[in-house]
């Protein structure tokens, strides 16, 4: 299956405010337009999940990363560079972004899938160029290389319960609640395990939060 239209589809989605459920690095997410406030209560409504619980998001680089924090801690830069599982980064002084995406302290936790493989789509025609079908980390990567805009990605279940492993493990509550929904095909290269996470400070402070 080609990944393109999907992903232009769940882009135009999020760019006129809506709530997509989508595959990441890691585990299925609900995600929306991390600087549109309306959308981000959505997610929260739609989780259940008290707006003083922080949020992760999703960059496709450092680039997109510089633009919502006002200054990263140059550690960072050595842990993006060297990072060869899911990592989630806490950084201080968050800007630009939707108010009710950023902690009480200023602070937002951001990650940046690991791409990964593209797969040949095996059914293309074998005289035409091949078509790539784009899985986990690679999909919501390109996805956001295309929205240009954080991400929001939060774990695909009611505030609560288990984190779904997979796709058939979604409540139908949560697929319907949402504005559109990728195809489960290209949740292959999710891990089902959510990621490390780190907390950083100006300082040269290092926090791990979960290994």
């Amino acid at each position: 299956m080609d990944s393109t239209p999907i992903i232009q589809e769940a882009v135009q989605v999020l760019r006129e405010g809506g709530v997509i459920l989508y595959p990441t690095d890691t585990v299925w997410g609900i995600g929306c337009d991390a600087t549109n406030e309306k959308a981000v209560a959505r997610v929260f409504e739609i989780k259940r999940r008290s707006e003083a619980k922080s949020l992760v998001l999703l960059a496709c680089d450092l680039d997109m990363v510089a633009k919502y924090i006002k200054q990263i801690p140059s550690i960072a830069i050595d842990l993006v560079e060297v990072n060869d599982a899911p990592m989630t980064i806490i950084y201080p002084g968050a800007q630009y972004l939707a108010p009710n995406a950023v902690a009480a302290d200023g602070s937002v936790g951001i990650r940046i899938p690991l791409a990964g493989e593209e797969e040949e789509d095996a059914a293309a025609p074998r005289k035409s160029a091949p078509k790539t079908t784009l899985t986990g980390g690679a999909f919501c990567h390109e996805l956001v290389r295309r929205l240009r805009r954080p991400l929001v990605s939060t774990s695909a279940n009611i505030s609560g319960e288990p984190t779904p492993a997979s796709f058939a493990e979604i409540s139908e509550e949560i697929k319907g609640a949402v504005d559109y929904v990728v195809p489960k095909a290209f949740g292959a290269g999710a891990t089902g395990r959510s990621s490390q996470i780190i907390k950083l400070g100006l300082g040269g402070e290092v926090e791990i939060l979960r290994p």
